[in-house]
């Protein structure tokens, strides 16, 4: 029988509290890109709530990768890759309106019709993509 870690449940539970937290004391959706569309393209005033919360993400990333975390490791890409990867998630984004988490953990929440859609079709796809590479042969 294989061995069962709470932490996957635990780091989800954090994200739903998180994502909570944030709409319910500033009234803000815990869409990662669009806080970060607001903080780069200042629309309003509240750059602080968007700084702290897109702030206290990396923060937690780096405590973990401090705390050698096997979650945290170094890109397996070189960086260029990693860069232009980046860039086109968000361009991804930008033109889904929202991330697959801003989606799934926000949006369907809110149930938003748009966020049950795009999530339905965000793991339609990968369940395609991780059958198909499956039958040929790929995949772990």
């Amino acid at each position: 029988m294989p061995e069962i870690s709470l932490l996957p449940l635990l780091g989800g539970a954090l994200i739903g509290a998180s994502a909570s937290a944030l709409l319910l004391t500033h009234g803000r959706v815990a869409g990662v890109s669009g806080l970060l569309a607001g903080l780069l393209f200042v629309r309003d005033r509240d750059t602080r709530c968007r700084a702290g919360f897109l702030g206290g993400l990396v923060l937690v990333g780096v405590v973990a990768a401090l705390a050698g975390s096997p979650a945290i490791s170094a890109p397996v890409a070189p960086w260029v890759i990693v860069v232009v990867a980046g860039l086109l998630v968000g361009f991804g984004t930008r033109l889904g309106n929202g991330c697959t988490s801003g989606h799934g953990v926000c949006g369907v929440a809110r149930l938003s019709r748009r966020s049950w859609v795009a999530t339905a079709a965000f793991v339609g796809s990968g369940m395609i993509t991780a059958t198909t590479a499956g039958l040929l042969g790929g995949g772990p």
